[in-house]
């Protein structure tokens, strides 16, 4: 048989905890609190099927054509107003529409990244974002944010693009500080260095004002020309399965992504699009939110009030003020992630692992848990459940 030619190198690249966890959703009756996923009840879904069905019979042009690469005009107009603020004048100019945030994160890292180049990363990172990059071959420098002396110009200095996740970000549910945020803004305008404001969950504060978004704290008072690239989604605002984005950011990050969107799917669905103009021009996004933070702050308090009952001597954490996850982190080295995740599934309860966070894998001492999905009695179930399988684990370690 004549041999075919081999696939990329990167896809080899992986590890079997990914595997695992992906495969963990064929468990009967498995309490699922590893996923980062809304709850399907959120979805309005009666007021979706009228703009659908209107967005087809009223707007067949917008809806079913090839829409144009950088989004609806009408769209990226009401994006831009959306986000505009009395220092930070956006245009059409500022806006592309992805197809998800996920596209976004794609498109930089193939405007920005060649292989064996630098990006700075919030640490613990993304697990999609660094899923996203992992085809360009980057270098990681991690950055701790919240860690004692953490310098935000060493950190910028000579990378690509810094990636951040200030709102309640993706592991860990931490909360950027104003101060932190603004030196960021600083480091970046020093440097020269792109900073990338990845935004999924900057609607979901449960406790306190909403802070500044870095976007607004790079305006000069002018049409936008800044180096922070801002980057949104309508997955956690209003529903995952319209597979909308945005990326806000100076004309020439936008012409260059744009030029990368082209070779990628020419167009985000106009049917989609459509659908996000009238949601936003209707105000339903914001009628929706209270409800949606009402039942997620409730979700995020059982959680926590059953981690207190049952893994406050296995682990420590800090109550998110917003999001969807709780970071916790062991406090005996012995139990390693890896590990409790086979552990906890064969107990019917999953979890993400920390390695998956980390570019090297090397990171084993916590776990994300996601508390926006299950109703608060699984959520109890599930930390239960969590809690024998930690103690198995390190009964494990111990014996060895």
């Amino acid at each position: 048989m004549v041999k075919r030619p081999a696939f990329a190198r990167w896809l080899s690249d992986s590890n079997d905890v990914t595997r695992t966890f992906l495969a963990a959703g064929q468990i009967p009756g498995l309490i699922n609190m590893a996923g980062g996923l809304p709850d399907p009840s959120t979805w309005p879904v009666p007021e979706l099927t009228a703009l659908a069905r209107a967005a087809v019979a009223d707007h067949p042009g917008d809806a079913l054509a090839y829409a144009p690469i950088e989004g609806l005009p009408a769209l990226r107009d009401m994006i831009a107003a959306r986000f505009s603020a009395p220092d930070l004048a956006l245009e059409r100019k500022n806006v592309l529409v992805t197809t998800g945030g996920m596209q976004a994160l794609d498109l930089l890292g193939k405007v920005l990244v060649d292989p064996g180049q630098v990006i700075a990363a919030q640490s613990p990172a993304y697990l999609g974002a660094l899923d996203a990059w992992k085809p360009r071959g980057p270098r990681y420098r991690p950055m701790r944010l919240e860690a004692s002396g953490f310098d935000p110009v060493a950190a910028l200095t000579g990378a690509q693009f810094a990636y951040t996740v200030p709102n309640f970000s993706n592991p860990t549910g931490r909360l950027v500080g104003l101060d932190q945020r603004r030196a960021l803004v600083a480091a970046a305008q020093a440097t020269g260095t792109w900073l990338v404001e990845d935004d999924p969950y900057g609607t979901l504060y449960y406790d306190g004002a909403p802070l500044p978004r870095m976007l607004a704290l790079a305006a000069s008072g002018g049409s936008y020309d800044g180096p922070v690239v801002y980057l949104g989604t309508l997955s956690k605002e209003l529903a995952p399965g319209l597979r909308v984005g945005w990326v806000i950011a100076s004309p020439e990050m936008i012409e260059a992504l744009v030029t990368a969107k082209q070779g990628s799917d020419m167009s985000t669905s106009g049917l989609s699009q459509r659908i996000t103009l009238d949601a936003f021009a209707s105000g339903l996004t914001d009628r929706v939110l209270p409800a949606t933070l009402a039942l997620y702050r409730a979700r995020r308090d059982a959680l926590c009030a059953a981690m207190e009952e049952h893994l406050g001597d296995l682990f420590d954490w800090e109550v998110p003020t917003g999001g969807m996850f709780v970071w916790a982190t062991a406090r005996d080295p012995a139990l390693d992630m890896d590990r409790l995740l086979r552990v906890g599934l064969s107990h019917g309860v999953c979890v993400t692992p920390s390695s998956v966070f980390d570019p090297e894998g090397r990171n084993r001492s916590a776990v994300r848990i996601n508390f926006t999905l299950n109703e608060p009695g699984r959520l109890v179930e599930g930390v239960r459940r969590l809690a024998v399988a930690a103690r198995a684990t390190l009964a494990e370690a111990v014996a060895v």
